[in-house]
């Protein structure tokens, strides 16, 4: 087959293989500036935009995406170069792959190459929402304080050249600055991060931020400037080689980074803006007044739940997440966590099908088209867990219930923070921390409470009895027989408990 670079240029040349945009995006207006353009964004929000500028009346909503890191230079650069095109690929349940070009990218800035173009375009009249996704680590929140993390040489650095910010709280506190110069009306600040009341958390970490370089714009942002919290859910793996080949052979579309993702997607958004919004509900999304039930149930369930397929999986030696789940053994410990330790402290979550949506999740972690790579979902677990496990484990033991199954995952990653599989394969771990948790990893072969005392994750968990005894148990017994023997056995024990 033929294949076409994709750009705007041959888009019409690729009607036959995919979905293609059938909007002018000439006539397209930037609304929204979006922080992090990577594969979940260009799966989600972006998405949900390309499918509204279909309609009638919303030529108001294109984005602006922001690639604010040195290492995102490789996505910007591939937006330029196609326009900010890129296709998105659903990977159904049968195999079949669904095709979608998506338009709705319509300017794309690489921060680092222009700090004040950045800034202006934040600033500009015409933008209404900043959105986000700049993972659970980059809202430079220390567990351990519960605080905004001063320390943090990027942060000093933003203090000490504001014209020129490293982190996305310099750029919005300048943006937000000029804003209120130029005497213009305030925006929405929309988190679209795993990071329970987001909306909140952006909003607590940004003032706090604002309060310490640009005090005098404290009271303008709380007057002007709304912080919306979202729950957002579409499993979305790292795109392979083999995902952009695929795509030349089979549909002739020649695109350098497309998107894969799973046909699941949710966006459940409260509606508080202070300006005008895009009509997103049209087009699927959710509209709330509080999102609180939504994010904590998706948090401890799906999200954590990667997390717990990631660290057994791995020290097992697995590659993917499918791989994971399909081990009985592996898929029986997950759903007695979430039967046994999160569904007591979820709470009334009205109108949703729990159990429903646990056996989902089960099938769509069970994807075997999706390929979800272990390593992608082990990434900066220490920025994860204290927001995917870690409540569900203060809540269990606040209430004197059981925690025996969190304490093993938990013991689980002292385990593969030293490193290797069981296999002795060597594990990329890729963390903000990992020097501290290879440190104390290497500490809690001596005395495995160590590893506990990382309080920018734990906190003081490490005083916990009920606790430190539930995860010494584990990890003595990990090292002694192994995961897959101390998951059959656990789970027996559990199941006996319940029956």
């Amino acid at each position: 087959m033929t294949s076409y670079k994709l750009n705007s240029e041959n888009l019409s040349k690729f009607a036959d293989s995919a979905a293609i945009p059938t909007y002018d995006r000439a006539d397209v207006k930037v609304g929204i500036v979006h922080i992090g353009i990577g594969g979940f964004h260009r799966a989600h929000e972006a998405y949900y935009t390309d499918q509204l500028l279909h309609e009638d009346g919303n030529k108001d909503w294109g984005i602006c995406g922001i690639a604010l890191l040195d290492f995102d230079q490789k996505i910007y650069n591939t937006l330029k170069n196609q326009d900010g095109l890129y296709t998105l690929i659903v990977k159904e349940l049968d195999g079949t792959l669904t095709k979608t070009i998506v338009g709705s990218i319509v300017e794309y800035l690489f921060a680092p190459e222009n700090p004040i173009a950045v800034i202006e375009k934040m600033a500009h009249s015409d933008i209404k929402i900043i959105t986000l996704t700049i993972t659970e680590g980059g809202y430079n929140y220390n567990e351990a304080t519960k605080r905004f993390d001063f320390e943090n040489p990027l942060i000093q650095h933003d203090l000490e050249n504001p014209a020129a910010p490293k982190t996305i709280f310099g750029y919005l506190t300048q943006a937000l600055k000029s804003r209120k110069e130029q005497k213009l009306k305030g925006l929405a600040i929309q988190s679209c991060d795993n990071v329970q009341g987001n909306g909140h958390m952006i909003q607590d970490m940004l003032l706090s931020y604002v309060e310490k370089a640009e005090p005098s714009l404290l009271d303008w942002i709380k007057k002007n400037v709304s912080f919306p919290n979202s729950m957002v859910d579409r499993i979305t793996p790292a795109t392979n080689q083999s995902d952009i080949t695929e795509l030349i052979n089979n549909s002739g579309i020649d695109d350098a980074w497309p998107v894969v993702c799973e046909p699941f997607k949710q966006w459940v958004i409260e509606d508080d803006f202070v300006a005008q919004r895009p009509a997103w509900e049209n087009v699927g999304a959710q509209f709330v007044p509080d999102v609180v039930p939504y994010e904590k149930m998706k948090l401890s369930l799906l999200n954590a739940g990667h997390s717990v397929l990631g660290i057994l999986g791995a020290l097992k030696g697995y590659a993917t997440i499918d791989e994971a789940v399909h081990d009985p053994a592996i898929s029986q410990f997950l759903s007695l966590y979430m039967d046994v330790e999160v569904t007591p402290v979820l709470g009334n979550l009205e109108g949703v099908d729990l159990k429903n949506y646990k056996h989902s999740l089960i099938q769509r972690f069970g994807n075997i088209y999706i390929k979800d790579q272990i390593d992608r979902i082990c990434s900066e677990t220490s920025a994860k867990l204290p927001i995917f496990i870690l409540p569900t484990v203060n809540a269990q033991l606040n209430e004197n219930s059981s925690v025996k199954l969190a304490a093993f995952v938990i013991a689980a990653w002292a385990i593969y923070s030293l490193g290797t599989d069981e296999n002795g394969k060597d594990l990329v771990i890729k963390d903000a921390l990992a020097d501290t948790l290879h440190e104390k990893a290497l500490e809690a072969k001596v005395e495995p409470k160590q590893f506990l005392t990382i309080e920018s994750v734990f906190g003081d968990l490490k005083n916990s009895e009920p606790f430190v005894n539930a995860y010494t148990e584990s990890y003595h017994n990990i090292i002694k027989h192994g995961i897959e023997k101390c998951v059959v056995d656990l789970n027996s024990k559990v199941l006996n408990k319940i029956k």
